[in-house]
């Protein structure tokens, strides 16, 4: 249990940096040509209301922190504190992960990074749930215990 604890926590952080990492990125450079990524911005007109939101990365980095990193790093909180809920939050930020990445398959062709990152949603979410099943499977037993007494 430890282990996938352990797994679940480095995910998290990966995942949740990474997208403030990207953010930091967006921000110091929205026109994305410091950064080699102003032909994205093209892909992003055959979203609604792109003449308003994809101009330039601001909204794009916002949204990622919003939903890629606070997300996750209120997860990592949660596991380092051993709340109850954290490998569920973890699952869902394997899926939630999965699903902006397949947003990206929308707009752009997949990409090598793109690829890998679902592939880290899909472990985060696998992760996640074994995590839940184990614990939730060490409650049954410690209710059965104590009904037993």
């Amino acid at each position: 249990m430890k282990t996938l604890r352990y797994f679940l926590i480095f995910w998290t952080l990966f995942i949740g940096i990474g997208a403030l990492w990207g953010t930091t990125m967006m921000f110091i450079d929205p026109t994305g040509e410091m950064w080699g990524m102003e032909d994205l911005l093209y892909g992003m007109q055959v979203l609604p209301y792109s003449e308003i939101f994809f101009q330039d990365f601001i909204f794009s980095g916002i949204a990622l922190f919003l939903v890629n990193g606070i997300f996750q790093l209120i997860t990592a909180v949660l596991l380092f504190s051993k709340n109850k809920y954290a490998s569920i939050c973890g699952m869902f930020c394997g899926i939630i992960l999965m699903l902006w990445i397949c947003l990206q398959f929308y707009i752009w062709n997949p990409n090598p990074l793109s690829n890998a990152y679902f592939i880290f949603g899909l472990l985060e979410a696998i992760n996640g749930f074994a995590l839940y099943r184990i614990e939730r499977k060490k409650t049954v037993q410690q209710t059965i215990e104590n009904l037993q007494e």
